[in-house]
C-alpha cells in the first residue's frame, strides 16, 4: 500500500512527466532502436565490439530515443490531445512547457554528440545526419504520406554509425543492413500508424496507413517479406551459418503470425502486431551473435 501511494505521488510530479515525455515509461521504442544497432556493432565487429564502442551506442539509442519522443511530441503537440491514444502526453495536457519540452531535447542532443566525439572523425560527420533526420521526421506528416519512411531512414542510421564506428568505413554490407531495417520500420510503424488511422484522418494527417488504405496488410505483408529477403540475403553476403538461420525462420514466424493476427481488423490487435516486433528483432540478434559467439571457440 506504501508503495502504491508513492508511485502515485510520483505520477503526479514534474519529473515523472518529463519521464513521459522522453516516453520512457513504454520502452519498446528503445528496443526496436537498438535490435539493428547491436546486428550492425556484432557483425561489423565479428563478435562482441570493443566495451566503450558497445557503451557509447547503448547509451546513444536510450538518449536519440529519448529527444526524438521529445521533438515528436513537440510537433504534434496541437494534434496529440484529439488522438484517442495520445491526449494523455504531457505535452497535450499542458503538464509541461514547450520551452521546458525544447530545453530538454537540446540538452540530450548534446550529451549524445558528446558521446558521439569519442569516436572517430567519420562517426562524428555521420552523426550529423542523424540528428538531422531525428529533428525532421516529427513534422513529415503533415507534407507527405511516407512520415515512415523518414522513421526508417532515422532509425537505421544508427548501421553505417556502427560500421564506421568499429571499421572507420561504411561497406556495402552495412547498406543491406541499413535497406533491410528501414523497411522493416516502414511495416511495422505502418501497423502503429493504423492504430490512429481514424484520428488522424479527422485531423488531415498523413501516414502510409492512410495511403494503403484497403490494401494495407498486403502492403505490409510484402513489405515484411522484402525485409527478411534482405536479412537473408545478408546471411548468404556474410556466409553466417545455422544459429543465425534458426533465429531468422523464427523471425519470419513471428511476421507471418503478426499479420495472422492483424485480419481481426481490430486497432488494439494492430498494435499488439506492432509491440512483437521487438521479438523479431531480438531473435535476428540472438541469431547473429550465436553465430560469430560458436565460430570462435
Amino acid at each position: 500500500m506504501i508503495l502504491g501511494i508513492i508511485k502515485t505521488k510520483m505520477k503526479q510530479t514534474k519529473f515523472y512527466s518529463y519521464f513521459q515525455l522522453m516516453r520512457l515509461d513504454k520502452p519498446i521504442g528503445i528496443y526496436l532502436l537498438l535490435w539493428p544497432t547491436l546486428w550492425a556493432l556484432w557483425i561489423a565487429a565479428e563478435g562482441i565490439p570493443e566495451s566503450w564502442t558497445l557503451l557509447v551506442f547503448c547509451l546513444g539509442v536510450l538518449i536519440m530515443r529519448s529527444a526524438g519522443c521529445i521533438i515528436n511530441d513537440y510537433a504534434d503537440r496541437d494534434f496529440d490531445a484529439h488522438v484517442t491514444r495520445t491526449k494523455q502526453r504531457p505535452l497535450a495536457q499542458n503538464k509541461i512547457s514547450t520551452k521546458g519540452a525544447l530545453l530538454l531535447f537540446s540538452i540530450l542532443i548534446g550529451i549524445a554528440f558528446a558521446l558521439v566525439l569519442t569516436l572517430n572523425s567519420l562517426t562524428i560527420k555521420l552523426s550529423f545526419i542523424a540528428a538531422m533526420l531525428a529533428s525532421f521526421y516529427p513534422f513529415m506528416k503533415r507534407y507527405t504520406y511516407f512520415p515512415q519512411m523518414i522513421l526508417g531512414a532515422a532509425f537505421a542510421w544508427s548501421i553505417p554509425m556502427a560500421f564506421a564506428a568499429v571499421q572507420n568505413q561504411v561497406p556495402l554490407i552495412s547498406w543491406i543492413i541499413y535497406l533491410s531495417t528501414l523497411l522493416w520500420v516502414l511495416a511495422y510503424d505502418t501497423l502503429y500508424g493504423m492504430v490512429d488511422r481514424d484520428d488522424d484522418l479527422k485531423l488531415g494527417l498523413k501516414s502510409t496507413a492512410i495511403l494503403f488504405g484497403d490494401a494495407d496488410l498486403v502492403i505490409v505483408t510484402w513489405i515484411q517479406g522484402l525485409f527478411l529477403a534482405g536479412m537473408f540475403l545478408l546471411a548468404q553476403q556474410l556466409e553466417l551459418g545455422i544459429y543465425y538461420y534458426i533465429g531468422w525462420a523464427v523471425a519470419v514466424a513471428l511476421v507471418a503470425w503478426q499479420l495472422y493476427q492483424c485480419r481481426s481488423r481490430k486497432t488494439e490487435v494492430y498494435f499488439k502486431s506492432f509491440l512483437q516486433n521487438n521479438y523479431v528483432g531480438l531473435v535476428l540478434f540472438l541469431g547473429i551473435a550465436a553465430h560469430y559467439y560458436f565460430e570462435q571457440i
